[in-house]
């Protein structure tokens, strides 16, 4: 038996009433039945202050930034849950991403955005594979989520069966990428 893969889920938001968090909920869920280690990282818990200087630059880290970095370091492979604001990249997730470096290289990341709309966040989806590759890291999968207020229950139980079957597309995808990297880097430590 294989040791499951972790997958943590950032949901990239703390707005008050956000819809992500029921996305990011079906996220973990999903990740936990396919067999992944899956948790939930809020940004609302670490609440990181505006960034003065990357983590590794640092010898007073805020509280909170150490905890996120090692859970990003350990993941072999991350989810990013975003909505999308004003047609970009919600500060707090970007903040919280600019604040680690080394921690997103060769990390495949799957993306789900989300919108009020019917789009399901296309734009978020495009600026954060732009960033997230410049950070390093691999966005290899994504996912979206069109009319996010009637599409998921508060529980992060999907109203439409189109999103639990494209997230097994998305998880798969995902999965194979960590697997494919993890026999990688072992070839290369031996």
């Amino acid at each position: 038996m294989s040791i499951p893969l972790r997958i943590p889920v950032l949901v990239g938001s703390v707005r008050r009433g956000r819809q992500s968090i029921k996305v990011a909920r079906f996220a973990v869920d999903r990740l936990n039945r396919s067999g992944a280690d899956s948790s939930l990282l809020d940004l609302a818990e670490y609440d990181l202050p505006i960034m003065e200087e990357r983590l590794y630059k640092r010898d007073d880290p805020p509280p909170g930034l150490e905890s996120f970095s090692a859970s990003v370091r350990q993941a072999d492979a991350m989810v990013v849950v975003s909505p999308e604001y004003n047609a970009s990249i919600p500060g707090v997730l970007k903040n919280a991403l600019d604040y680690i470096y080394g921690e997103w290289f060769r990390k495949p990341i799957g993306l789900i955005t989300v919108s009020a709309g019917g789009f399901g966040g296309v734009l978020v989806h495009s600026q954060l594979q732009l960033l997230l590759l410049r950070l390093k890291a691999l966005p290899v999968a994504g996912m979206h989520v069109s009319n996010v207020w009637e599409s998921f229950s508060e529980e992060g139980e999907p109203t439409e069966e189109r999103y639990d079957k494209a997230f097994v597309g998305f998880v798969e995808t995902l999965e194979w990428y960590a697997r494919a990297i993890k026999a990688a880097q072992a070839m290369e430590d031996n």
